[in-house]
């Protein structure tokens, strides 16, 4: 009896361990998860603390008088009966140059003037005109071209302020450092303090970002527009050439190829290919597109042929899975009934496996729309300022965008900037996942 005691206990006793050991293994990863997580929050929050900011931007918001004598210019040309187009075209472009030589800061100059007395002095047009933007004559420039029939009148304009006092106002540099550190003249710092204070500078909503292209002369105004556009395009190259190829390729590899040692070895390369840093396709890129085929440097082209090649792998891999993943009796089945292999492959076993394909797809153009080490050995870290309107044009891409701002002098101004671009950067791909999910549930319900 005692026999059997001792063995229950003995029994008993290594079940409990090994119950504690279950415990203790499940503690951890709960823990791994719960660390994980937080640290993704960590992540998310301090890029959404330093971006989001960013989206709203200091404005003034001027009664402008377009005074007649700060713009001294004839009437806009009118085409005279007998005057060719390309002859009034040189005539519209000769009056819009003298126009842009107009002393548009004088009108600035005034417009705060009306809210400081002090900033109306002819010696402070410096300080008065770096409040705004630097490309502020130019807006007002084209407010005339549009319509000159504002010169004499007063319009009310709203300039985006220049990102030094963008950053005063935000508090994103200290304001007690000694004046030898600070980007903006006491004086500026005293009349961006009492416009804020009065309602003249306000906080608006920074559509810029969208709409705007880089730009080195006004950083206040530079957007990820041109960014946006050559990303765009460099997706649309990578849906076009990756998922096909991979698609068609992991068709014939999975059910037709024969299982031989050539086939053993490109499936072992293009397991090899998908663990490629991607740097090594930007050098192949560079060799093979640019030196060998002549294509143009900083194009999306170019770009869109590099992520695709890296993109390929993961494609490929995704689609055999989703092949794999479709029951044999299928196959099977439309065999058993007289279809050939390959009507029971694109009739029967493609369309069960497409949710899975689409979803591998998305999931690697997505991870090609963040890459930036390949673009930046195809010179796509060129400043660009200017929307590609063709897959040939220079562009920039939204990582290597980025990429520049955070290396940007104006440290206290990129630094939110370059976090919004991140931001919208996350948006971008979130989208795409979210599409795949989409895309992925109604295949599923169709099939």
């Amino acid at each position: 009896m005692s026999e059997k005691k001792s063995n229950r206990d003995l029994v008993q006793a290594k079940l409990a361990k090994r119950h504690r050991s279950e415990t203790t293994f499940r503690a951890v990863g709960l823990g791994a998860i719960l660390i994980g997580i937080a640290l993704v929050f960590v992540l998310f929050g301090s890029i959404l603390y330093k971006g989001v900011p960013a989206f709203w931007q200091a404005t003034l918001h001027l009664e402008i008088n377009f005074d007649p004598e700060v713009i001294d210019i004839d009437p806009r040309p009118v085409q005279q009966p007998g005057q060719s187009a390309a002859e009034h075209l040189d005539n519209v472009n000769a009056w819009i140059r003298g126009l842009r030589r107009a002393r548009f800061d004088r009108l600035v100059q005034s417009a705060i003037a009306a809210e400081i007395p002090a900033a109306g002095d002819p010696s402070e047009t410096r300080n008065v005109y770096g409040l705004v933007n630097a490309n502020a004559r130019y807006e007002l420039a084209a407010l005339v071209e549009a319509d000159p029939s504002i010169i004499g009148t007063t319009v009310p304009v709203a300039l985006v302020a220049n990102e030094n006092v963008d950053t005063w106002l935000k508090g994103n540099i200290d304001r007690d450092l000694p004046q030898r550190m600070q980007q903006l003249s006491p004086e500026q710092q005293e009349w961006a303090d009492a416009l804020y204070d009065r309602g003249v500078i306000e906080m608006n909503f920074a559509s810029s970002i969208f709409t705007n292209v880089d730009s080195r002369s006004s950083g206040a105004t530079a957007g990820l527009l041109g960014a946006m556009v050559g990303s765009v395009m460099m997706m649309l190259i990578v849906m076009t050439v990756a998922v096909p190829v991979g698609v068609m390729a992991a068709i014939y590899l999975e059910e037709f190829a024969p299982k031989n040692r050539l086939t053993d070895l490109i499936e072992v390369n293009i397991n090899n290919l998908a663990a490629v840093p991607s740097i090594v396709f930007g050098l192949l890129g560079a060799a093979v597109f640019i030196n060998f085929l002549g294509l143009p440097l900083s194009a999306p082209l170019v770009g869109g042929l590099v992520l695709s090649l890296m993109t390929l792998p993961t494609v490929i891999i995704a689609s055999r899975a989703a092949l794999r993943a479709v029951p044999p009796s299928i196959r099977q089945a439309a065999l058993g009934i007289g279809a050939s292999p390959t009507q029971a492959m694109f009739h029967h076993t493609l369309p069960l496996a497409v949710p899975g394909m689409l979803t591998g797809a998305i999931i690697g153009v997505a991870q090609a729309l963040g890459e930036t080490a390949p673009l930046l050995l195809i010179g796509m870290n060129a400043f660009v300022a200017s929307v590609p309107s063709t897959p040939l044009d220079q562009a920039s891409a939204l990582p290597v965008q980025i990429y520049l701002w955070q290396g940007n002098e104006n440290r206290n101004f990129f630094e939110s900037r370059t976090a919004a671009a991140i931001l919208v950067l996350l948006g971008v791909m979130i989208t795409l996942n979210a599409l795949a999910i989409l895309m992925r549930h109604r295949f599923e319900r169709r099939w």
